[in-house]
This record gives C-alpha cells, sequence and structure tokens, in this order.
C-alpha cells in the first residue's frame, strides 16, 4: 500500500507542477495582453494627439498660409508637422482640407472682385464723363479769361481724368475717348502732359518718318499706357532727376517707346512680378494689388492684352529702370503733310546731324514722284525744289540758323502770364492805334496757339 501511496504523492506532486507552471504561463500570456494593450493605448493616444496638433496647425496655420500665398506666390505653405505618426487616410484628408479651403477663397475672391468691378465701371464712367465735361468748360475759359490759374486747374483735371481713365481700363471698361489717328511724337507729349512731373520729362525724337502716326482705335490706349509709365517713372526717381523718353523706329517691327529714370530699382522678386502684370495675365484681382492699389503695370499689361502692345522692363543704365513699350507695325500709318505738328514737337535729332551734310546732294537732286512706299507704309515725300540758276560771283556761304529749342511747359505757362498782364496794362492805357491793336491781337493768337491741346 506505500507505494500506492507514494504514487499518488508523485502524481499529486505532478499535477500541481503543471498547474503552477499553466498558471504562471496563463499570467505571463495575460501580462503580455495586457502590456500591448497599454502600448496600444499609448499609440493610440500619440496619434490621437498628433492628429489633433496637425489639425490645430491647419487651422491656425496652413490654411491661412495657403491663403496668403494666393497673393504671394513667395509665402511658404507649412505642411504636416509629424506625419510618421498620422496615417495615410488621415494625412490625405488633411491635404484635401487644405485644398478645398483654397478653391472656397479663390471662388469667394473671386465673386467679391467682380463685384467690386462692376461697381468701379460704373462710378469711373460717370466721373468720367463728369470729367470731360469739366475739361471742356475748362477750354472755353480759357479763351475768355487771361488768368494762369485755368491752366493749373486744367492741369488737375487731367489728372484726375488719368486716374479715372486708369481705374475703368482696369475694370475692363472701355478708356472712354475716341480718337483720330495722331502722330506719334503728340501721343508721347499729351502722356507727359497728363504727368504730375512733366517738366522732368526730356523726349528725344528718333523717328524717320516725321508724320509716322497710331492709328485710331490705339492712340488713346497707347497715350493711358505711357502716361502710367511715366508717372511710375517719376513717382519712383529723385525729383532732381530727368525721366528720359526716347521714340525710335524700327524696320519692319514698328515703333518703341523707351522710358529710363534713375530711380530706385527693383529687387529680384519685384522685377519679377512686374514683368508678370506688364505681359497681360487672363486675370488679375483688384486684392492683389496690394493697399493702396498699384494699378499702373496692370492697367498697361491689360492694355497690352487688348491692342497687341508689347511691354519689357529691365535695369536702366541710368541706375534705376528701362520701360520698353512696343508698338506693332499693324497699328502704325503715316499721315499727309499737309497739316502742322505741335509746336512743343521736339525735331528728329538725326535732322539736326544729317541735314547739313545731305542738302547740298538734295538740292541737285530731280524730284521724285510724291508717293513713295516705307517700311511697309504708304507716305507722302516733300518735292525738292529745283535748284536756283548759278550766278556770275559766288555768294558767301551761309550758314543755316539752328532751329530754336522747343518750349516748356513752364515758358509756355511764362508766357500766358505775360499776355495777361499786357493785356490788363492795354485796357488800362488809352487806345492804340487799330494798326498797333491788330498787332496786339496776332501776338495774343500767337501765345494762344501755343498753350492748345495737344490731343485735339
Amino acid at each position: 500500500m506505500a507505494w500506492i501511496v507514494a504514487l499518488i504523492a508523485v502524481v499529486a506532486a505532478v499535477t500541481a507542477v503543471v498547474r503552477s507552471q499553466n498558471a504562471a504561463r496563463d499570467a505571463n500570456v495575460a501580462w503580455g495582453r495586457v502590456e500591448l494593450a497599454e502600448r496600444q493605448a499609448k499609440a493610440a493616444d500619440a496619434r490621437t494627439a498628433a492628429l489633433t496638433d496637425e489639425i490645430r496647425q491647419l487651422a491656425q496655420k496652413r490654411i491661412p498660409a495657403a491663403a496668403l500665398a494666393l497673393s504671394h506666390p513667395s509665402a511658404p505653405v507649412p505642411g504636416l508637422r509629424e506625419a510618421a505618426e498620422v496615417d495615410g487616410g488621415s494625412a490625405r484628408l488633411l491635404t484635401e482640407a487644405v485644398q478645398a479651403a483654397r478653391a472656397a477663397v479663390i471662388e469667394e475672391r473671386q465673386r467679391v472682385d467682380a463685384a467690386a468691378r462692376a461697381a468701379m465701371r460704373g462710378t469711373s464712367a460717370k466721373i468720367q464723363s463728369l470729367l470731360n465735361q469739366s475739361q471742356q468748360l475748362l477750354h472755353e475759359l480759357q479763351h475768355e479769361y487771361d488768368d494762369p490759374r485755368i491752366l493749373q486747374l486744367d492741369f488737375r483735371n487731367e489728372l484726375a481724368l488719368r486716374r479715372t481713365q486708369a481705374t475703368a481700363v482696369l475694370c475692363d471698361a472701355w478708356p472712354g475717348l475716341a480718337r483720330q489717328s495722331s502722330p506719334l511724337v503728340e501721343i508721347v507729349l499729351g502722356a507727359q502732359s497728363r504727368v504730375a512731373g512733366y517738366e522732368r520729362i526730356k523726349v528725344a525724337n528718333h523717328l524717320r518718318d516725321e508724320w509716322l502716326a497710331v492709328v485710331a482705335r490705339a492712340a488713346e490706349p497707347l497715350a493711358i499706357a505711357l502716361a502710367e509709365l511715366l508717372a511710375n517713372a517719376t513717382a519712383y526717381s529723385h525729383p532732381d532727376t530727368d525721366v528720359q523718353v526716347t521714340v525710335q523706329q524700327s524696320g519692319g517691327r514698328g515703333a518703341f517707346l523707351v522710358v529710363d529714370d534713375a530711380g530706385i530699382g527693383m529687387d529680384d522678386e519685384a522685377l519679377e512680378r512686374a514683368r508678370a502684370l506688364l505681359a497681360g495675365p487672363s486675370e488679375v484681382l483688384l486684392t492683389e494689388l496690394g493697399d493702396p492699389p498699384q494699378t499702373g503695370f496692370a492697367v498697361v499689361g491689360r492694355l497690352v492684352v487688348q491692342y497687341g502692345l508689347g511691354c519689357h522692363i529691365e535695369p536702366s543704365p541710368f541706375g534705376g529702370m528701362r520701360t520698353i513699350l512696343r508698338v506693332p507695325a499693324h497699328l502704325l500709318t503715316v499721315l499727309e503733310d499737309d497739316r502742322s505738328l505741335s509746336a512743343l514737337v521736339p525735331k528728329p535729332v538725326h535732322a539736326h546731324t544729317a541735314g547739313t551734310a545731305a542738302a547740298e546732294p538734295e538740292a541737285a537732286a530731280e524730284p521724285e514722284p510724291a508717293v513713295e512706299q516705307r517700311n511697309g507704309l504708304p507716305s507722302r515725300r516733300r518735292r525738292v525744289p529745283r535748284p536756283a540758276p548759278a550766278r556770275s560771283a559766288p555768294a558767301p556761304a551761309v550758314t543755316p540758323a539752328a532751329p530754336p529749342p522747343p518750349r516748356t511747359p513752364e515758358q509756355a505757362e511764362s508766357s500766358w502770364a505775360a499776355l495777361q498782364q499786357g493785356t490788363l496794362s492795354g485796357r488800362s492805357a488809352p487806345a492804340a492805334p487799330p494798326e498797333a491793336e491788330h498787332h496786339d491781337n496776332e501776338d495774343g493768337q500767337d501765345d494762344r496757339n501755343d498753350q492748345g491741346d495737344d490731343e485735339t
């Protein structure tokens, strides 16, 4: 019996050991599960915290930065902060949220911008109509009253009209003024008269055809575009410096208006943005032009697209910027020479250098046909008079007098003031003989013609 008891004891001991091992194994498994659950819980908490941080960054930084980048493309837009702790689905949803917010902002800005354009277009049309009526009234007053202040008022009215025209063009409106085909140099002078710093603008005429003109449909848009470039050049350069405007003619490619200033220049980012605006983008939002809006280049770009002009900007040898406005050949024509140009039009530069040397060969040449083809454009040529018969004794050579320099606006204003003073003195003096009165009237009429509107 003893061995039976011993066997039972052994079996019981073995069973106890097995049970303890199973219990220990179950405890280890349970502990592992607990540790796994804790690790999973910690990972879930970490992912939740990372996702919360990403959502917070999305609301505070990413969406505002994406909206800012619409106006400033160089502004950085941050991405995911902890992309490793955010699963692919959550990251994709966050990116889609940024894109959806960007699209919503673009759509809302376009809607607001369209409403603003419509309102400004209607307002600009009314203001422009009133300013044109004021300009007509001022021109009538200039012929009735000898007061230089009327000229100053007319000039300020012209400045307001230019700004109104620029606003209308920027809002997709018609410039509001129809003109006839006009000589290119007179368009340059007309644009100069619309700029506050007109006395600093120096025009050099390098045209081969004195009567080279711009067709009617592009005359006023060209004047508006050039006035904006001149206003920009005078505004961003020192008041003691000049703004050089060179009018050049190129065979087969039209004409070029080169504007050079000695201003502060542009950095690379500003230059790139200016070139983009001058190229005429398909859409320019008013909200992208700054506060206050800088509309000059945007207006030029809009006219470039609408009328087929060309514009390029680059650093100038004078230290500032050089802007080249190109007028293609299909927008140019040559007028008949049966009319006179404005007295303020500068003489062609080549006439002073080559005029004396070419005078003798031209005098000996026979008259040629009155009409010729020049640069693909019909033009009228002056008939050269036949040379006078030779005299017995050679006459001493007479050097032709140099043409008088063009009158500046300041000289014109002084002449107007002198006319006013002389008129007042004449009214207070005893009556003069009819011949003297007739002579005074002729002088006064000449001064008035010098002060005429170059755009008319």
